[in-house]
């Protein structure tokens, strides 16, 4: 008897990047006095600036500060997740922080999908030279990872001033070599061809899309009848309000039939956002989601962007119990309407409350 209150399958956040070492605050003063993502990341900022800090870290370390975020997030009832790595940027980092997701594997009951995002930034030392950085992460890193079965899908960050079409296609190719299927980092920064060869690669999904046009869309409604499934797209509306930069078109994307999904992003320069339940606020009042198809898009269909929409996702026969209960009725209007509080009453992890 919850006198009242509801049941809510748990949320699925498809995309994050929760290891890591340190937040970036004075990045963010920065942003604020105008300048750009790009500008931060080409002067040294970003990506590289959170790789030079976990390199300097334990193993140990990174564990003891990605756990206290993943607690954070199932408090705010999210039940799966998929965690990134790529602020290593070398082969013992990257190894690290896919050691790190695979401890949190075993010490959490919950769905974890780990990713290999080595193509996540050029390092500082392959500057001018991105190709031969691409050699390491597939001739070295790759290897790597697939021998210590560390790694559930691989990522690339194809976009402007990162990795091409080219280089992009070249890793997501040798990886599908190796058995592991892709997710891809796709137009946040302009529209660069990265749902064209997340399509062409069979991606199970393309994250960002804060540029896509009627092209784009076509494409990937396209994918929805090829036989590996389709090309899940994925918006990230915590990026865009952080950055101030444009929001996935969920709306058209949702008019077109696509099964769209959102995703926290959370890592500690763009999106250091832990909660899906604001995500599905800014889906609604950013990119104009009913708060059903909001609902939607941080379960089930966010569950197809890892393809495991048969154990999670929903409460239905044969998944698992991963549910929360509301502090509120007619829940799935008011999470995101009441936005930026936590409406979990209690979390439960295959029947088991979490505490």
């Amino acid at each position: 008897d919850l006198g009242g209150l509801e049941v809510l399958p748990g949320l699925v956040d498809s995309h994050t990047h929760i290891v890591f070492a340190a937040p970036r605050h004075e990045e963010f003063e920065m942003r604020i006095r105008g300048e750009s993502y790009e500008a931060i990341a080409a002067a040294g900022g970003g990506i590289l600036n959170s790789a030079r800090k976990l390199q300097a870290m334990s193993e140990d370390d990174l564990y003891v500060q990605a756990a206290e975020r993943l607690r954070t997030m199932i408090a705010h009832g999210t039940t799966t997740v998929e965690i990134k790595s790529g602020y290593g940027l070398t082969t013992d980092s990257e190894l690290k922080i896919l050691r790190v997701v695979k401890r949190l594997k075993q010490d959490f009951d919950i769905v974890i999908k780990a990713t290999f995002l080595g193509a996540h930034g050029i390092p500082t030392e392959f500057k001018g030279e991105p190709d031969r950085y691409v050699d390491l992460v597939v001739e070295d890193m790759l290897p790597k990872v697939v021998a210590e079965g560390l790694a559930d899908h691989i990522d690339v960050f194809c976009d402007r001033g990162f990795f091409t079409v080219e280089q992009t296609d070249r890793i997501l190719k040798a990886a599908a070599a190796m058995g592991l299927p892709s997710k891809i980092h796709a137009n946040e920064l302009g529209l660069t061809g990265g749902v064209q060869v997340a399509v062409a690669n069979g991606s199970w999904s393309a994250d960002h899309l804060e540029h896509c046009s009627e092209v784009e869309i076509g494409l990937l409604r396209e994918s929805m009848e090829m036989g590996y499934g389709g090309t899940v797209p994925v918006g990230l509306p915590g990026t865009s309000y952080f950055l101030g930069i444009p929001y996935a078109p969920g709306r058209a994307l949702i008019d077109a039939g696509l099964p769209f999904a959102m995703a926290t992003d959370f890592n500690p320069g763009s999106s250091p956002i832990a909660s899906l339940q604001v995500v599905w606020a800014l889906g609604c009042t950013q990119q104009k989601l009913l708060p059903a198809e909001g609902f939607c898009a941080v379960t089930c269909n966010a569950a197809l962007a890892l393809r495991c929409e048969k154990e999670v996702g929903a409460l239905a026969a044969g998944q698992r119990a991963n549910f929360f209960t509301t502090k509120t009725v007619d829940a799935v209007k008011a999470i995101p309407y009441f936005m930026g509080q936590n409406h979990c009453h209690e979390v439960f992890i295959n029947g088991c409350l979490f505490v």
